[in-house]
């Protein structure tokens, strides 16, 4: 089993780090191309890239701008672009995603997102849904409304006082002070990730994980969730487009599920009729690092085996 690595140059010129696990000389079922979250990087993907391996499903996967080797390469962490940073990087995904076609023609192709990965998946999907054959949503989140306008007015404050890439600790505070609230057995401030305590030590010994982002990054994250909740842009995906929710019901970023449930009803309403959903009983944040992850991970092969059929069929 092979895990390479390679930089891919983009349009602008930024290079993305770009990691991928396959079998040489085989030939795979289909291709899952994940999109991370925030403050993390595609390394942490390791094991659920093997398990999918294991089953003949070929893994790619990039460092977002601003995170992992991609934003150590420009020297620069939790920032995104100069302008239009969301939709830079979800067209960053989108060359990753023609770079594996040249790879593999013909091949269906799963996107998998998780946090902001979920988000800027939402938004491909609105701009190419017809470049891949489903989208696995994990831990993904509803409309913040009103929120999303006020805390945009107060990154634009944070850039004017500290600059376009320093790090926003009111906008990170803001985002995220009360994601431990209700929760039990809290032992640190990123308790809200998993129950699984070695995954949260893991994570913050992780010299590529839990940075404070930006001003400029909140900024683009906030103009990324207005845009992924506008019912015209919604209609630009194709109504067959096979989605999968999954989250944890002791998730913040999903509003204990209440946000995602809402995001589903969104998509049904604008004619989206191929989504499923699950939602794990105790399970925080990360259902990929979770003590139940086996069954999460089965879930999921079980999804894409079901959508592939469909396709084949």
């Amino acid at each position: 089993m092979g895990k390479m690595t390679e930089w891919l140059e983009m349009d602008d010129g930024h290079e993305i780090y770009l990691r991928s696990w396959v079998n040489e000389g085989e030939s795979p079922r289909a291709i899952v191309q994940i999109s991370h979250g925030m403050a993390e990087h595609i390394e942490r993907y390791d094991d659920f890239a093997q398990f999918l391996l294991s089953r003949g499903i070929f893994v790619y996967g990039n460092d977002h701008r601003g995170h992992g080797r991609t934003g150590e390469k420009a020297g620069v962490f939790g920032y995104f672009a100069e302008k239009d940073g969301f939709d830079r990087v979800v067209d960053d995904l989108h060359a990753v995603t023609n770079h594996i076609k040249k790879l593999y023609p013909d091949k269906p192709m799963i996107l998998f997102g998780h946090s902001l990965g979920s988000f800027l998946s939402r938004r491909y999907i609105q701009k190419y849904s017809g470049d891949i054959t489903g989208v696995i949503l994990s831990g993904t989140g509803g409309n913040p409304g009103l929120a999303a306008a006020i805390g945009k007015l107060v990154a634009k404050r944070e850039i004017r006082k500290f600059g376009k890439t320093a790090p926003s600790h009111v906008m990170n505070r803001i985002i995220f002070g009360s994601y431990n609230k209700g929760l039990d057995h809290v032992k640190n401030k990123f308790s809200w990730l998993s129950r699984d305590e070695s995954v949260v030590h893991a994570y913050l010994q992780d010299p590529y994980c839990g940075f404070v982002c930006s001003g400029t990054f909140f900024y683009d994250l906030l103009t990324g969730l207005q845009l992924i909740h506008q019912d015209a842009l919604i209609q630009q995906i194709r109504k067959d487009l096979p989605i999968f929710f999954i989250s944890g019901d002791r998730d913040p970023v999903g509003t204990y599920a209440k946000g995602v449930k809402k995001a589903i009803k969104q998509l049904e309403k604008n004619g989206l009729h191929k989504i499923d959903y699950r939602f794990y009983q105790d399970a925080r944040h990360e259902v990929l690092n979770e003590i139940n992850k086996e069954e999460v991970y089965e879930d999921i092969i079980q999804w894409i085996e079901r959508t592939l059929n469909t396709v084949e069929g």
